[in-house]
């Protein structure tokens, strides 16, 4: 057996003690729209709770939950207005505590996320802020004084930085005539971790929930804490991520490790999201030996289909998307950690994506659930991918929830004058609702998931799509990510062995080796709608068939060829 072009790192840090977390796998609840206990129309704790059997039986480790902070949600919980409760419309601190129970006793732990670039306006620490120049809070948030336009007398924005969610990433406060800094909505002002206080209210907080019980965190937006000053305080415009990364990111993330994590012997879970970050980048935070973080949330692969925007996608390009895991895969592959995701609450369905939600549905999710589970690194499940949820056919923008969605549609066809049409084809495919409707549970009323009336409509498939009937199908991509799962807990090769792209340069054919000591593990996928001959399969001749979603027995070189949507594993031992 040869290998094809793909470099074959040096071992792992990890290879000689593998971390708990290299076995691990995560599974991500959107707290509002997973099971509704009450009626109310929202997800929460009880209906967790009421559906950890389900979590339990699929296998995974870690459950992470979305904000379940207080919040006015104006940003769908991403905007906390205390750091230190359970938000109502989710249950109570006593439901939580028990939540937190009952999840260790299945053997799972609990992650929860954690927003701390911003909060909400409504917090009481910007509440205080905004109140007065003089206020000892003040200096918790960026504020900054207008600046004038050269030649006139108007005041406008401190900078020309632009929020993630459409329009100028300052807002103007009359009570004290300043502007405060948010690079999302308004109504979520940026932390100045520059001010220690700030970073010790952070780490006391962190500490407070450790206590309770819970797992760790994953850190959204983690790498914007840092900002860079020269641009803040500049005049040129900045674009994209030009305002993350800054200079004392590894400072504070080392910090936070010392004053909330080194003291603790428990086992936990340090996840953060980095918008933009490098490859090289990443090794520094995920290297053990920096005592940082454990892994990143990158957004490399999943932003190659976007084209102007990413409501304009593009065609997946395969060749592309293998450039980029491998890249990944060999660069985290001395030291560091990456986090193995394609669905999240911010991302279209993966099975719509880069898939056929149509007649393929049951091939095209199981295929890409093994093209990533058997990668070196820790998968994350989002909820409902375990069935195969697909995207939502969306009437009218009057169908969208999310901010980020509503907003862009306003600014494409009312500001910028783009086809109302042509914009809501965009945000069908891509907006994050796709993600955010309720988990499909059975064909009853709402799928099962609210006995009243959803916050956000249930995709109208939900009759076909759904838990119940797919746990009782031949063809169930909840069994087939169960037994994933089981080859991640049960071979040191999938946990922390190597990996070696092959086949780099095939638009539709998907090959991966994985080795440890003697024992090499082949990934073959036809990521296409039309049979695939593979001649690499004829080295493999020897092979025994390890896993397959077509049914097939056939072990090495006796079937060179690939239905559409077709994935295998052979070993060889």
């Amino acid at each position: 057996m040869t290998d094809a072009p793909g470099t074959v790192p040096a071992p792992s840090v990890f290879a000689e003690q593998p971390a708990w977390w290299t076995r691990a796998v995560v599974y991500q609840i959107y707290l509002r729209s997973f099971a509704d206990s009450n009626g109310d129309g929202f997800g929460d704790i009880g209906g967790i709770r009421s559906k950890l059997d389900h979590l339990a039986e699929l296998g995974v480790d870690v459950l992470w939950l979305s904000p379940i902070y207080p919040s006015p949600q104006h940003d769908n919980g991403y905007d906390i207005s205390d750091y230190e409760d359970v938000d109502p419309l989710f249950g109570s601190l006593e439901e939580l505590d028990l939540l937190i129970a009952e999840t260790h006793a299945r053997g799972m732990k609990l992650v929860m996320d954690l927003v701390v670039n911003h909060t909400s306006d409504e917090h009481p620490w910007f509440v205080e802020s905004r109140s007065s120049l003089s206020n000892p809070k003040r200096d918790w948030y960026w504020w900054r004084s207008p600046r004038q336009v050269a030649g006139s007398d108007v005041l406008v924005e401190p900078n020309e930085w632009r929020s993630a969610f459409s329009g100028p990433a300052w807002t103007f406060d009359a009570t004290t005539g300043e502007y405060y800094l948010h690079l999302f909505a308004p109504q979520q002002p940026d932390l100045n971790w520059e001010n220690p206080e700030v970073r010790e209210a952070v780490y006391a907080m962190m500490n407070r929930w450790l206590d309770r019980g819970v797992d760790g965190f994953r850190m959204d937006v983690i790498n914007l804490v840092s900002k860079r000053l020269e641009h803040i305080d500049g005049r040129e415009p900045v674009s994209g991520l030009g305002f993350s990364m800054g200079p004392r990111l590894h400072e504070f993330m080392r910090e936070m490790h010392e004053a909330v994590f080194a003291s603790r012997s428990g086992e936990y879970l340090t996840v953060g999201e980095m918008p933009g970050v490098t490859v090289e980048e990443a090794r520094l935070f995920t290297d053990p030996a920096r005592r940082e973080l454990d892994m990143v949330f990158q957004f490399e692969h999943v932003s190659l289909d976007q084209g102007v925007d990413k409501f304009h996608p593009l065609p997946l390009d395969l060749v592309a998307l293998k450039a980029s895991l491998g890249r990944w895969q060999e660069g985290l592959a001395e030291a560091g950690w990456n986090s193995l995701y394609l669905n999240n609450h911010d991302q279209p369905r993966l099975v719509s994506r880069f898939g056929d939600d149509g007649q393929y549905r049951y091939e095209s999710a199981t295929l890409w659930a093994t093209l990533l589970h058997l990668q070196r690194g820790t998968p994350y499940i989002y909820q409902g991918e375990e069935i195969g949820m697909t995207n939502v056919p969306f009437a009218s923008i009057d169908d969208f929830r999310d901010l980020e969605s509503v907003n862009y549609y306003r600014e494409a066809v009312r500001e910028r004058g783009f086809s109302a049409d042509v914009v809501l084809d965009g945000l069908r495919k891509m907006s994050r609702d796709n993600a955010r409707t309720p988990v499909q549970w059975d064909g009853s009323a709402q799928a099962g998931f609210t006995a009243g009336e959803p916050w956000i409509p249930v995709n109208p498939n939900y009759v076909d799509v759904n838990a119940e009937a797919d746990r009782a199908s031949e063809r169930s991509v909840f069994a087939f990510y169960q037994r994933l799962i089981a080859l991640r807990h049960a071979e040191d090769v999938v946990a922390v062995g190597d990996l070696t792209m092959l086949e780099i340069e095939h638009p539709t054919l998907y090959a991966a080796a994985r080795s440890l000591g003697g024992v090499r593990l082949l990934v073959v996928g036809n990521v296409s709608g039309e049979e695939l001959e593979v001649p690499l399969l004829a080295e493999w001749g020897g092979a025994t068939l390890v896993l397959s979603n077509t049914g097939t027995t056939a072990s090495g070189a006796s079937i060179t060829s690939l239905a559409p949507w077709e994935v295998r594993v052979y070993r060889v031992a």
